[in-house]
C-alpha cells in the first residue's frame, strides 16, 4: 500500500483501536508527538511500537518539537530542561567556540533523550531571524538575530541532532522572524520588499538549505505572492523556496488547524501539496479532523518519496555517546550565563 503525504497527530499517551485502524488504512508518512502524548521514556516507547504495527513500517518518521526553552515537550522529571536557543547566541558573543561546542552538545544530548524514548525527527531548529516589532512567538527560540551567528549556531545544532541519528527540521522556511502575529491566531502579512528579505530573512535557510527535511511559515510575502500564504503558494514555493534558497529536501507544511490558512482542511490539504509541499502536518488528533485531511491527500511519490526516503536515512545513524560527561561539558559552558559566574 502505498504511504500516504500526510503526518498526523492523535489524541492522547495511548494509540486507540480507531487510531490504529484509521492509520492502518490511510499509511501515512509520520506522527507528531505533543505533551498529551508523553508520560514516560517507556510509555512513549510502547506508543511508538503501536505506531509502527499500525503502519508497518520500522523506520516512520516520529517527530516532536523538542527546540529547549519555551517549546520542548519531552520535560522533567524524565527528561532534562534544555537551554533556550537565546543562550547560545548570548553565548556565542562572549565566546564563539565555546558557543559552537555548547549548541553541539545540547542538540546532541537532545538527540540522545528522543532515541531512547523511540523518536526520530526533531522539529528543530528555528532559523527565523526575529525583528523590532515582531510578536513574540519567535523571540528566545531564535538563536539571534544576526544572519551569521544563526547560520553557525543552526549548524551546530544540526549536526548535534544528525550525530544522534535524528532528523533535523528547520523552520520556518522562508523565514517567520518578521510576523506581527502569531500564525498560531491569525495570517501575518510580510511587506518587506524582496530585496529586503533576501538581504536578512532568507539568508539562514539559504545557507543551510541542505537541511533534510524543512517546515514552511503560515504567512503571506507581498513581494512574491499578495494572495496565499507561503504553504499554499505555489510561487513562493517554486520560485523563492525550490528556487532563490536552493532547498531540495523534503518540505512539510506547518500545522494545518492553524487560523493563518483559512478553508477546509480538504483544501488546504490539497492546495499545499499541488503547490508543492511534499508531505503536509495536521496536529489536532481530532479523528473528524484527520479524516478531511486524508481526502485532500495525496500518495508520497516521485520527487516527494524520494526526499522521504533521502531524509530518514539519517535517523538509522548515529555514533557513541556519553551522555553524562557531554552533560558535564555543557553545564561548564553554560555557567558563563549566569550572573554570579
Amino acid at each position: 500500500m502505498s504511504i500516504s503525504a500526510a503526518i498526523y497527530g492523535l489524541k492522547g499517551p495511548k494509540l486507540q483501536a480507531g487510531e490504529a485502524a484509521f492509520f492502518r488504512d490511510c499509511n501515512p508518512f509520520g506522527f507528531i508527538l505533543f505533551a498529551r502524548n508523553v508520560e514516560t521514556p517507556a510509555q512513549i516507547r510502547r506508543l511508538v511500537s503501536d505506531l509502527q504495527n499500525a503502519v508497518g513500517r520500522d523506520n516512520v518518521p516520529i517527530l516532536i518539537d523538542q527546540e529547549g526553552g519555551r517549546v520542548q515537550r519531552l520535560r522533567p522529571p524524565h527528561w532534562r530542561n534544555a537551554p533556550c536557543a537565546a543562550d547560545f547566541g548570548f553565548l556565542y558573543r562572549q565566546d564563539r567556540a565555546a558557543a559552537l561546542r555548547a549548541c553541539w552538545l545540547n542538540f546532541r544530548l537532545i538527540a540522545d533523550e528522543l532515541k531512547h524514548s523511540g523518536i526520530n525527527v526533531d522539529c528543530a531548529p528555528v532559523l527565523d531571524l526575529p525583528v523590532n516589532g515582531a510578536d513574540p512567538i519567535i523571540s528566545d527560540r531564535a538563536f539571534s538575530r544576526n544572519s551569521d551567528e544563526m547560520i553557525a549556531l543552526g549548524h551546530a545544532a544540526m549536526a548535534g541532532l544528525s550525530a544522534g541519528g535524528v532528523v533535523p527540521i528547520i523552520k520556518h522556511i522562508p523565514g517567520h522572524g518578521r510576523a506581527e502575529v502569531d500564525s498560531h491566531k491569525a495570517l501575518p502579512v510580510i511587506k518587506a520588499s524582496l530585496a529586503e528579505l533576501e538581504a536578512s530573512d532568507f539568508v539562514p535557510f539559504k545557507a543551510l538549505s541542505q537541511s533534510p527535511m524543512a517546515m514552511t511559515a503560515h504567512l503571506v510575502l507581498k513581494a512574491v505572492d499578495p494572495d496565499l500564504p507561503v504553504t499554499l503558494s505555489g510561487a513562493v514555493i517554486g520560485r523563492i523556496i525550490r528556487g532563490r534558497l536552493g532547498y531540495d529536501g523534503l518540505l512539510m507544511s506547518d500545522d494545518l488547524d492553524m487560523k493563518a490558512l483559512s478553508g477546509s482542511l480538504t483544501w488546504r490539504a490539497e492546495k499545499a501539496l499541488l503547490a508543492g509541499c511534499d508531505v503536509v502536518l495536521q496536529c489536532s488528533g481530532r479523528m473528524q479532523d484527520m479524516v478531511k485531511v486524508a481526502r485532500g491527500v495525496l500518495p508520497l511519490q516521485g520527487e516527494s518519496l524520494r526526499r522521504a526516503e533521502i531524509a530518514m536515512q539519517m535517523a538509522k545513524q548515529g555514533t557513541a555517546f556519553d551522555a553524562v560527561a557531554a552533560q558535564a561539558e555543557l553545564d561548564e559552558f553554560m555557567q558563563i550565563l549566569e550572573p554570579d559566574a
